[in-house]
């Protein structure tokens, strides 16, 4: 066999046309995200500065209710979502979020315990309807684990330490999680104190999510039209979590036609690209 003719094969290999315009969307979605923009504009004021006023006690819960909400979504993503078609799109699943999101605007912080485990679900269904549309087998647990990563993927872009964390930074962040629970042999039990690596992953997804969460519950504090307001907050949170899902699914496809290397290169190239341009 000749080797280095096959390393030149595979150097050769690159994207169609329409698939590198797909990629290019992907990276424009994961690495520019818009929720911040998104959610002052449905306050109607920046939010970041109320978010910097939330007392520790309304940032712990946020961040409790949070791993709770996906501690949740966990059981919902391995097995609520097995051999089902989701139909009815971002319309559907956007319109059940500002119904959400209704109930926390008229209400406040204090029904977050209740609306942010909807609210989670709703996203969840819809992240996992492009995951279908992307090609992923619902029926496969590492499926409804990569929904989940969408939630981790959503967060802020850097870390506490101020690092940038990039699409592939926290890809390969969670990717010890995703190899020991894919490993396991998945099922009811599995879930909770039995099975340490499942509680470690919701944790990482949590921390990020959490500071996600916090930015909306300060929009909900601010919007300034109440149930309204907080319809409006919950709308742009779910668009930004289905773009996301978009990008994110969009760069798994591409990665079982091309190959995970093809992919990341092609990626780096775009976003560096971008970057210059900006």
């Amino acid at each position: 066999m000749n080797f280095s003719a096959c390393g030149r094969e595979l150097s050769a290999v690159s994207l169609s046309d329409s698939d590198r315009e797909a990629l290019a969307a992907a990276v424009r979605r994961l690495e520019n995200p818009s929720l911040a923009g998104r959610l002052a504009a449905a306050a109607g004021k920046p939010v970041g500065l109320v978010q910097r006023t939330l007392p520790a006690t309304a940032s712990a819960a946020v961040a409790r209710l949070a791993k709770q909400a996906l501690e949740r979504a966990l059981e919902v993503a391995l097995f609520s979502l097995r051999n089902r078609s989701l139909g009815g799109g971002r319309i559907l699943h956007s319109g059940l979020a500002c119904t959400s999101g209704a109930i926390g605007g008229a209400f406040g912080l204090a029904t977050l315990a209740v609306e942010l485990p909807v609210s989670t679900t709703i996203m969840l269904r819809a992240i996992a309807a492009i995951a279908q549309q992307e090609g992923e087998d619902l029926a496969d647990p590492r499926t409804g684990l990569a929904c989940l990563e969408v939630f981790a993927l959503g967060g802020p872009t850097a870390d506490e330490t101020g690092a940038e964390t990039d699409y592939f930074a926290v890809r390969a962040m969670l990717a010890r999680g995703l190899v020991e629970i894919a490993d396991f042999t998945i099922d009811k039990g599995a879930i909770g104190e039995s099975a340490p690596f499942l509680a470690r992953f919701v944790t990482q997804i949590a921390a990020r999510l959490g500071v996600v969460v916090s930015e909306k519950v300060a929009a909900q504090a601010v919007a300034v039209l109440g149930a309204v307001g907080g319809a409006a907050v919950n709308l742009a949170f779910i668009e930004h979590f289905q773009d996301v899902a978009s990008g994110h699914f969009t760069v798994r496809r591409l990665e079982r036609v091309y190959g995970a290397e093809v992919v990341r290169g092609e990626y780096d190239q775009l976003k560096s690209g971008f970057a210059a341009a900006a």
